[in-house]
């Protein structure tokens, strides 16, 4: 897995890409979710290079796996901190939790690997925002 700089823009942005796979695929209300809340704008890259981080995480996971396709839910957990540590900006933080919450909720439904990831967020950026909290997340996400 290669590494991006502490708190920059594609250090978020990966692990965005990571929520957005987290269940072994994505889906169009995820992109869609992304595109409405305009997440590369509010992580600080064009829309290409967001897409280009994405791409390398893909491209990261098939290597890491030896090219079988198994989403980021099987990424070891020492990989996962290492990933996370990379986001150490307590208000970038919180943009990325908010952003992978909104695309891991939008289709109404948590898969394992999205429960996992969640989880393993929660330890990474402890916080008072409770994940699961639904009520007006997307009303919370809206710019």
């Amino acid at each position: 897995m290669r590494s991006y700089p502490t708190d920059s823009p594609e250090a978020a942005a990966r692990l965005v890409a990571m929520a957005l796979v987290a269940d072994g695929h994505y889906a169009t209300a995820e992109i869609r979710t992304l595109d409405r809340l305009r997440a590369p704008a509010r992580l600080g890259l064009a829309p290409e290079s967001f897409k280009l981080v994405m791409d390398q995480f893909c491209e990261d996971l098939l290597l890491a796996s030896h090219g079988e396709w198994t989403g980021s839910a099987a990424i070891d957990s020492n990989t996962r901190r290492r990933l996370f540590a990379e986001v150490q900006d307590p208000a970038l933080g919180a943009e990325v939790r908010a952003l992978c919450e909104a695309v891991m909720l939008c289709d109404s439904h948590l898969a394992d690997g999205e429960t996992a990831l969640l989880d393993d967020m929660a330890r990474a950026w402890p916080s008072t925002i409770n994940p699961l909290q639904t009520t007006n997340q997307m009303d919370r996400l809206a710019i």
